[in-house]
């Protein structure tokens, strides 16, 4: 458990280490959240970010723009619901398995983020085109949500990827995603 709040709040400390940008914001959240689902596995990579989540919910000031439960409706709320999901993805396919390595753990990284990303431009769609700007549309959704942050979350996850392989081979526990 200790583990699990350490990683909850190494995510919360990602989201304030960050580059504006319009809508979505470059932070480190996203090293945070795979090497949680590396190093504890899906079900306490995912809680570990069900704790992040449900504690900005409450009205700690945790995310990039504050926290509370009005926050669901703030346009990057869909990459948070993501986060939950990559952690689960990533530990899922990565534990159990006997000749885990970089590769394992990159293709395991890609997807946790293919759904980060669909999870958060679909959000980030919905309320910019919905409640805040009538005249977003998707192609603006797909440029600010996806475009310009797939670079550097290339870049980064392959980092991760690396990372992650080196610190988990040296884990003296056997992950269990319990």
């Amino acid at each position: 458990m200790i583990l699990v709040a350490l990683f909850a709040a190494l995510t919360a400390i990602g989201a304030f280490i960050k580059i504006p940008v319009p809508y979505i914001p470059f932070t480190l959240q996203n090293f945070f959240v795979l090497l949680a689902g590396a190093i504890l596995g899906s079900r306490l990579g995912a809680l570990s970010q069900i704790v992040y989540v449900a504690a900005g919910l409450l009205g700690a000031p945790i995310f990039t723009q504050g926290g509370g439960p009005s926050y669901i409706l703030q346009p990057t709320f869909g990459y948070l619901v993501g986060f939950i999901c990559c952690a689960y993805i990533v530990g899922k396919l990565t534990e159990g398995k006997k000749d885990k390595g970089f590769k394992t753990y990159l293709l395991a990284m890609y997807l946790g983020m293919a759904v980060v990303y669909l999870l958060g431009v679909t959000h980030l769609y919905l309320v910019t085109h919905f409640l805040v700007n009538h005249s977003f549309t998707i192609n603006q959704a797909l440029w600010f949500g996806l475009v310009v942050i797939l670079p550097k979350d290339i870049i980064l996850t392959a980092f991760i990827a690396l990372l992650a392989d080196k610190i988990v081979r040296r884990i003296p526990w056997e992950r269990t995603g319990i």
